[in-house]
């Protein structure tokens, strides 16, 4: 395990770090490593003298070269490489320069650049990181959670890579996706980075290409499945839960088959959250919310048709239907709101292969009696769109261009403000572009997507896009949750951040401004929303704290910031 110690005075504040290692180590270590920013006296302690360049560089001195580097580098994917290599080599300057440029730089890092990442993992494999659970090794499940580098450890995010982004099965290239998610936990809200494990799930892959490849560094297998596949789940769970009794449990990137089985199973015994359902589904509702003030009208008055009906859409669908019911429907009268479109077409209760949890959301027959449809038989998007008239229509497809452009001016010509919301990512896989939705509905569409696009020009005005991106809840969520000792994630915590970031949106102030705030924006945001979460878990009983505790207290001491603090030299 990594040895270091940080020391804090009596607020709390790191005022040194405590380590035994010695050159070799400090210059390996990303985590401790700082390059030529290391003091004259430390270079005298840890005998590194001799090891570096003779000028001390202040931190700010080192982003300067390594931004102009990061600016060398001519593609995202090899400023993607470019940035981890640096996270591989000195963690702290990583984040500061990220930190520092993360509107230019969490699009590198995160979505819609790791996708590309994660289909080359083999391939630019470098150090490796986190911790690798494979099936065949599913005895050895403690010994190599105890092996693992950091001792006190908040958060773990798992994937068994199986539903990558839009690029579906992924094998062992999925821990990239969990790498990155714990970047931004960091980035955007100051979790520790000392203090959380990227975790791969290698239950084998389905993708023909990997299995074909001789460079793939999973294994070699199709994937596991049914009581062997949840069998090796619970094992996991269960030795995680021993090994780290007080974690906190993030799911990404499982199938839809899965994830929801996952979560539900698990989430009445611990804290745990998957981000695909419920985050995905809390920024949705709060770019909705915002939406919806913002054209001057009420959530109870909306008519939302989904084009995706998996993990993505059917977790939008349920946080958004709460809210609905909170607006005074009935249950029954707001699910009479929803339209969910599959691949196959309008989820009815008739399909064989319904799923338990779309079932809520199906329509019967004489739901779409007296139709005319495009094809007989079959209800798909357009026939939905045209016979329903949506406010609101959502994307969780990943089919580049389903939003059609005759699809968008029916939807405009029976509706002023459309809310549509083409939310699949990477960019390749958006539903409809942000420029078409503004010059298809002539400037009267509220918008927001899954991928970042830049603002669009039309007819002297300029249109600002909300990218609904989950890096705006779920680092705020987990703060919320670390500081409140919180054991279990309850639907009151995840609205609390829901309302919070809706709460935050600039269109509150200014109609023409994105639903949601700026990146620049993003870490107080997050504080905020870690606030609201704190207090709903100590108001729902679920918290290791009370309202007594002052939490801007517990937020500040819980803030990782990337700065290079003194070392002092201790034995082993």
């Amino acid at each position: 395990m990594l040895n270091f110690r940080e020391v804090r005075d009596a607020n709390g504040e790191v005022v040194c770090i405590e380590t035994s290692f010695n050159r070799r180590h400090l210059l390996t270590a990303p985590e401790l490593n700082k390059g030529c920013a290391f003091t004259e006296q430390e270079r005298v302690d840890f005998d590194l003298i001799g090891r570096l360049p003779s000028r001390v560089e202040t931190i700010d001195e080192q982003v300067d070269r390594i931004y102009q580097q990061y600016q060398e580098q001519p593609t995202p994917l090899q400023k993607n490489v470019f940035l981890n290599n640096l996270h591989d080599f000195n963690a702290t300057l990583f984040y500061k320069l990220v930190g520092l440029h993360l509107q230019e730089m969490l699009p590198v890092i995160y979505t819609p650049t790791v996708a590309s990442a994660v289909e080359n993992f083999s391939l630019e494999m470098r150090r490796p990181r986190g911790l690798y659970l494979s099936y065949p090794q599913k005895d050895q499940i403690e010994a190599i959670l105890r092996n693992r580098l950091m001792t006190e450890v908040d958060l773990v995010v798992v994937t068994d890579g199986e539903r990558v982004l839009g690029i579906g099965d992924q094998g062992v290239g999925g821990m990239d996706i969990s790498i990155a998610k714990l970047m931004v936990y960091t980035l955007c809200a100051g979790i520790s980075p000392h203090r959380v494990i990227p975790i791969q799930l290698d239950t084998g892959t389905n993708n023909e290409k990997l299995l074909n490849d001789p460079m793939y560094l999973g294994w070699r297998h199709a994937r596991v499945r049914g009581k062997d596949y949840d069998d090796f789940i619970e094992h996991f769970v269960k030795t995680l839960r021993k090994v780290l009794p007080n974690i906190y449990l993030h799911w990404e990137d499982f199938a839809k088959e899965n994830a929801r089985k996952n979560l539900e199973k698990y989430r009445q015994e611990m804290c745990t959250f998957n981000d695909d359902m419920q985050g995905t589904g809390i920024v949705t509702l709060a770019n909705v919310m915002s939406a919806v003030r913002m054209i001057g009208s009420d959530m109870s008055k909306q008519c939302f048709v989904f084009l995706g009906a998996g993990t993505a859409g059917v977790g939008i669908a349920d946080q958004i239907y709460h809210e609905v019911c909170q607006s005074g429907l009935t249950p029954e009268q707001a699910r009479a709101c929803f339209w969910l479109v599959d691949r196959d077409g309008l989820v009815v209760d008739t399909q064989a292969d319904l799923m338990d949890f779309q079932k809520p959301f199906a329509r019967k027959a004489v739901d779409v009696a007296g139709w005319t449809l495009d094809k007989s038989g079959q209800v798909m998007l357009a026939d939905v769109v045209r016979n329903v008239h949506p406010t609101v229509l959502i994307g969780c497809s990943t089919v580049f261009g389903a939003f059609s452009e005759a699809m968008v001016k029916d939807m405009a010509a029976h509706t002023p403000s459309p809310i549509i919301m083409p939310l699949s990512n990477p960019t390749s896989h958006c539903e409809a572009t942000a420029k078409d939705l503004v010059e298809w509905t002539q400037g009267k569409a509220v918008i927001a997507t899954g991928s970042p696009f830049a603002p669009v020009k039309y007819n002297g005005k300029v249109y600002e896009i909300a990218q609904g991106n989950n890096a705006f809840v779920f680092p705020g969520l987990g703060l919320g949750v670390i500081i409140a000792q919180a054991n279990r994630m309850t639907d009151g915590m995840i609205r609390a951040a829901a309302l919070t970031l809706s709460d935050n949106s600039p269109s509150r102030q200014n109609k023409t401004a994105s639903l949601l705030p700026s990146f620049d924006d993003v870490v107080a945001v997050s504080h905020k929303i870690a606030k609201a979460v704190a207090k709903q878990a100590i108001k729902d009983g679920v918290a290791g704290i009370d309202n007594t505790t002052d939490l801007d207290v517990l937020i500040q001491r819980n803030t990782w910031t990337p700065k290079y603090y003194p070392y002092k030299r201790v034995a082993e």
